[in-house]
């Protein structure tokens, strides 16, 4: 099959991954890079010399089969518009937009052009959390409790996005990825300690109809840099650790059993401890996945496993999330 020719909108501190993993895939070929910037402009430029590099987006979409939008996240929604009304193929890096009225605007216009458009939920390709939702779809962990997730560091800080946005779209799409249904009901506190108006710090808890109680704890002010994830079941509880080199999933046998018969209360509740297990997870780069899949889809191989729809539930989250931000935390439904 003829290689896609991809363009990526934004070369900047993110998008420049997906330039240059375009460039390596083997069934893609990275055909122009958009950016505003002349500076970034001229790198781009001396990596990839086959590459047109532009400031037009325009001139990328007429010499393109799809795209890959990783401009800055208030520009994501009219860019994408602008590529779907050009009839390619389109993914949208998170947020898929910063209100559930430009996502749902967006997905509305891939579908009724017929373009595939899919929601850039990056660890939903993540292979510890493909082997979570297995666990989690089969029932291995028995009836699942909660989960709750941590996503800190002393990082980069954002003028444009708070950390509810910035970090938010990640551990969202992944609840409702393993979950595979969406919240009834948000809250979230938060502060802003470095910029006004800009919560550095975000608590975000997710309540489903089925029971579950999800809890985010978001932040770019702390000492230590997190990104783990853990889900308690009535059978097992499993834990998700990406900055492990390695062992990235333990996958914990233990428990609360509740015998049949008990004379007692007292008799009723039993504590199980078992053994801990940690599978072989492939060494796969979830970008790399990510856009080998959106290449498959663009030509229509595969069916998005992040779509439009999905990007739009998670904005919706968000901007639940944000009315309950300002009400200091009053619940919201999304």
């Amino acid at each position: 099959m003829k290689r896609l020719k991809v363009g990526v909108i934004a070369a900047g501190a993110w998008a420049r991954n997906h330039v240059r993993t375009v460039a390596g895939l083997a069934e893609a070929e990275l055909a122009a890079v958009c950016d505003t910037d002349p500076k970034v402009r001229d790198r781009v430029a001396r990596q990839f010399p086959n590459a047109l590099v532009t400031a037009d987006i325009s001139q990328l979409l007429g010499v393109v089969d799809a795209v890959i939008v990783a401009s800055p996240a208030a520009t994501h929604a009219a860019v994408a518009r602008q590529v779907i009304e050009a009839g390619k193929p389109v993914l949208v890096e998170k947020p898929f937009a910063l209100s559930a009225k430009d996502a749902e605007d967006v997905a509305r216009a891939g579908a009724e052009r017929g373009v595939p458009v899919l929601a850039g939920h990056l660890l939903v390709y993540h292979p510890a959390v493909e082997r979570l939702r297995d666990m989690v779809q089969t029932g291995d962990l028995g009836k699942v409790f909660y989960l709750y997730s941590l996503r800190v560091n002393l990082g980069q800080l954002r003028k444009d996005e708070n950390g509810l946005w910035s970090f938010g779209p990640h551990d969202v799409s992944v609840a409702l990825y393993l979950l595979g249904e969406p919240p009834i009901r948000v809250a979230a506190q938060g502060k802003s300690y470095l910029q006004p108006a800009i919560e550095d710090v975000v608590f975000l808890t997710m309540e489903f109809a089925s029971g579950v109680l999800a809890h985010v704890q978001m932040s770019w002010l702390d000492p230590h840099k997190g990104r783990k994830l853990t889900v308690v079941g009535a059978k097992k509880m499993v834990v998700f650790d990406d900055m492990e080199p390695r062992e990235k999933l333990r996958i914990y046998d233990k428990g609360v059993d509740r015998p049949p018969e008990y004379g007692s209360f007292g008799e009723s509740l039993a504590i199980r401890e078992g053994d801990i297990f940690i599978p072989r997870i492939p060494a796969v780069e979830p970008l790399a996945a990510e856009l080998t899949h959106f290449v498959r889809a663009a030509q229509g191989r595969e069916t998005p496993r992040a779509s439009a729809e999905d990007g739009v539930r998670v904005v919706r989250v968000l901007e639940a999330a944000s009315r309950s931000l300002a009400r200091g935390g009053a619940p919201e439904a999304p």
